[in-house]
């Protein structure tokens, strides 16, 4: 009987190099980085629980059968198509470096994605993060008010990725011109605008910097409660404790670029905004800002 898709071979034959594949994803982020490596891990071991023990042994038929024992074990179609993405990068990689004579994976096509939309932030729930009923909580202290004042505005002000975010070092932001020079996947440089509330938001975080500043604090522009560069986690706990009902630092970019959308932003201007190197992820953006439409024409018109 086969093993599940998410365990392990107790001893992975080193011929699959996966610690050398991981270490040439240098454009990725530590989170893809790690998926890649479970999902390897899973197949890798699903693999030796049909006697496939090393690259070599996977064919195409193979993989097919893996994909299929995905879909039997009910695995979010989601979930099989970023399978398969990472099989297909790890054969690549084999190939290039060989590891295996010829890639298995090429043309391996996984069922499509749910295509699930991403949810947009409605009034009421902007206002809870970006103007908090804390404001007048005298328990908090005046330079994490601020700096999280700053975090919000430029989170849904600029549309950046809460990576990007974290990274922003002091010289990044230009308050003058209103802009940031932010660096985004694979490692791209863009300047993205800044709202004068975002701008006036950082320029009065800033001046409470130096109450939690250390030696460690370097150039980062936002810093935690222990003087050191803020991290994920801390924006999540930013969100947690001034949003109304449970949501994540990606929906606020989500709502950037669906209101500049509704506002009759251009789609190629959108896409560079975002710093996405497809148009077609940015597309999908249309789609959020067409299902608003069709809400408010419903909601809204007599003869809806």
């Amino acid at each position: 009987m086969a093993r599940s898709a998410t365990s392990t071979s107790p001893a992975v034959d080193p011929s699959w190099r996966t610690t050398d594949f991981v270490g040439s994803l240098t454009a990725a982020s530590e989170n893809t980085k790690s998926a890649y490596a479970s999902d390897l891990a899973a197949f890798i071991g699903w693999c030796a629980s049909v006697d496939a023990i090393v690259p070599s042994d996977v064919d195409r038929l193979l993989l097919r059968r893996y994909l299929a024992h995905l879909a039997a074990n009910r695995f979010a179609k989601r979930s099989i198509a970023r399978k398969a993405a990472a099989i297909r990068r790890y054969f690549g990689w084999a190939r290039r470096t060989g590891v295996v004579d010829a890639d298995p994976s090429l043309g391996l096509r996984a069922p499509a994605g749910e295509g699930r939309l991403p949810r947009v932030l409605d009034g009421a729930e902007l206002r809870t993060l970006l103007e908090p009923e804390t404001a007048t909580d005298d328990s908090e202290p005046q330079w994490r008010r601020r700096r999280d004042d700053a975090l919000m505005e430029m989170l849904y002000g600029s549309g950046l990725r809460v990576s990007e975010l974290c990274s922003l070092d002091l010289d990044g932001v230009d308050s003058r011109r209103g802009v940031v020079t932010v660096w985004g996947k694979g490692g791209k440089e863009r300047r993205v605008p800044m709202s004068q509330a975002a701008v006036e938001a950082v320029k009065t975080w800033i001046t409470s910097r130096r109450e939690v500043r250390t030696d460690e604090s370097g150039a980062a522009l936002f810093l935690n409660a222990r003087g050191g560069r803020v991290g994920a986690r801390d924006v999540r706990r930013v969100m947690d404790r001034r949003s109304s009902r449970p949501t994540h630092p990606h929906a606020l970019r989500h709502t950037f670029a669906t209101h500049l959308l509704d506002g009759g932003a251009d789609l190629r201007a959108v896409q560079e905004l975002l710093g996405h190197s497809d148009v077609a992820t940015t597309q999908r953006y249309t789609h959020v800002s067409k299902e608003r439409l069709r809400s408010v024409y419903t909601n809204t018109h007599p003869r809806a």
